[in-house]
């Protein structure tokens, strides 16, 4: 098929590689424009935009598709179908009905749970006991479209970060998979009385708060991992907790009970799997406490 793709982060390059391997034609690559990065504030491509320009494929960065121009540039395209992943831009009604198959979009949620932008993370968050990605028919509403196709895994005790990379794969081949027989995937309505929606994370989500109960918090934790990532004050330096369990063990909510780093919660505690230090790469526990000592009793805010 001559597709239009159009994505822009980590999550999406599965997608992109997987469809030029299955020999479509992908006429165009449609992704944010490069932001500034690093140290530097040097502009940086999108991953989508690297993945593009390796594979050969031709890159647009708009800023916006209202335009009556935009509009027409993408329906200039004559693609069978338009192929989305995050692309972080809305997409109106003339695009919507531009491409003869109209727009399909990789969510990475079983719709119509967690509709909106950060679906793993409030999946997670959430304690849902799986996710999946959606194959969906895009529709001018938020996520709300029909769909053609669900794959399902179990979240356990995956994090966002590791999560995302699984999912990511998932869609790849599922999407994949639905334009090998677009027309043998029937399009089954979303129950709107199931839908629930999944806000952006914001930072100020981050800090940890040790009055939740350890289960609670440990979800809380894998869920903002890697980014933004929930922290702790520690002597006046800010930690982020990326990875933790719980375990049975009482005391004042952040009071560090042992040698291990087992710090309690408003029930249980948690005992953190993998830190990091602000300026510092991420670290297991034990590399953690050898470079820097934490007294039994002290308490972490």
């Amino acid at each position: 098929m001559r597709i239009i793709f159009m994505g822009t982060p980590d999550f999406a390059v599965p997608a992109l590689a997987a469809l030029d391997a299955a020999g479509h034609e992908v006429a165009c690559v449609y992704t944010q424009p490069p932001r500034p990065a690093g140290r530097g504030k040097k502009l940086r491509p999108s991953p989508v935009q690297a993945k593009a320009e390796e594979l050969g494929i031709e890159v647009r960065s708009p800023r916006s598709l209202k335009g009556e121009e935009a509009q027409a540039e993408f329906a200039a395209l004559n693609a069978d179908v338009a192929v989305v992943a995050a692309y972080g831009l809305i997409l109106p009604q003339a695009v919507l009905d531009a491409p003869s198959h109209g727009c399909l979009n990789i969510h990475a949620s079983i719709l119509p749970r967690w509709r909106g932008a950060a679906p793993i993370h409030r999946a997670i968050m959430a304690g849902d006991e799986e996710t999946g990605v959606t194959i969906m028919q895009m529709e001018a509403g938020l996520d709300t479209g029909p769909m053609l196709h669900i794959v399902r895994t179990p979240i356990e005790d995956k994090t966002t970060g590791e999560l995302t990379e699984e999912l990511a794969e998932l869609g790849a081949s599922a999407m994949v998979e639905v334009l090998a027989d677009l027309g043998g995937f029937a399009a089954q309505p979303q129950d709107e009385r199931q839908a629930t929606y999944a806000p952006k994370i914001d930072k100020a989500e981050a800090r940890i708060d040790w009055s939740r109960p350890a289960s609670e918090l440990v979800r809380y934790v894998h869920g903002l991992a890697p980014f933004p990532g929930a922290w702790f004050e520690l002597e006046g330096e800010r930690v982020k907790l990326l990875k933790g369990e719980s375990k049975t063990a009482s005391g004042a909510p952040g009071t560090v009970l042992n040698d291990d780093l087992t710090i309690a919660c408003g029930s249980g505690a948690i005992q953190p799997l993998r830190l990091q230090r602000a300026g510092k790469p991420a670290m297991n526990r034990s590399d953690f406490l050898r470079g820097r000592a934490i007294k039994v009793g002290s308490t972490i805010v």
